[in-house]
């Protein structure tokens, strides 16, 4: 079993009662989690670099890393983290919203939160992390047409594989939408993996274009982040000891 943590924006958190809040990490709590990850024993790996070991139930500590949607604030504040401690991760982007914000977001009353530019997902791929698909325009999949939800997944990994000029193969469902015709669809477009915003750890005999994640939110504490991600009894026991004392 592997963990595929699922975050979003890791910067300073909205104003209190905005919606979706709780989406924000903050910067100081990202690197507190990623340290105890390392700490215990576990390697941060992006979608590409983990499927040879869900693949094989490789008994290696892996967690997988990934990040909706492409925030600026990911790039600043995650991708040194990460590369201090030799993790990768998937950065699943928005292809026609490159250097924009969270349009999708507006009718809910989310505020506006810049995406990377060209030149920072290049960067980010250049940095030997992934950038995956997230669908041109962030649409709900199973609610368009055969015809539309088609293009939206096959066009979006043409045209940052254009950008990139590298092999674009990890796809996540906007808001965890799909079906299995849209699952086919996924696999037919010549991607490796795609994930979903299903709770719960990830198994080898697990469809690999249905893969489940492990939310990480705002209010996720460090005692909870560590129980929901270390797979191994003696790893928990390990973490309530050192951790619990202090928190009290």
């Amino acid at each position: 079993m592997i963990p595929i943590l699922m975050y979003h924006q890791v910067g300073l958190p909205a104003p209190p009662r905005t919606a979706y809040r709780g989406l924000t990490v903050h910067p100081a709590d990202f690197r507190r989690q990623m340290v105890w990850l390392r700490r215990l024993g576990y390697r941060g790996r992006s979608m590409r670099d983990l499927l040879p070991h869900l693949q094989r139930d490789s008994s290696e500590k892996i967690v997988g890393i990934t990040f909706d949607d492409g925030y600026r604030n990911v790039y600043r504040h995650a991708l040194p983290v990460l590369l201090e401690l030799g993790f990768t991760a998937t950065n699943y982007i928005v292809a026609r919203q490159v250097g924009g914000s969270n349009v999708w977001d507006a009718p809910k009353g989310i505020p506006p939160s810049p995406l990377m530019s060209a030149s920072e997902i290049q960067g980010w791929h250049d940095a030997g992390l992934e950038i995956g698909s997230h669908t041109l325009d962030h649409v709900h999949l199973p609610e368009l047409s055969p015809e539309l939800a088609n293009y939206q997944i096959q066009r979006s990994k043409r045209e940052i594989e254009q950008m990139l000029g590298a092999d674009v193969t990890a796809f996540c469902y906007p808001y965890g939408d799909e079906s299995p015709e849209i699952r086919h669809m996924t696999r037919h477009a010549g991607y490796a993996s795609a994930t979903t915003t299903a709770r719960g750890l990830a198994r080898a005999d697990d469809d690999v274009f249905g893969l489940p994640r492990v939310t990480v939110s705002r209010s996720t504490n460090l005692v909870r982040f560590l129980l929901k991600c270390t797979t191994r009894l003696e790893d928990r026991r390990r973490a309530r000891r050192q951790i619990q004392p202090r928190a009290q």
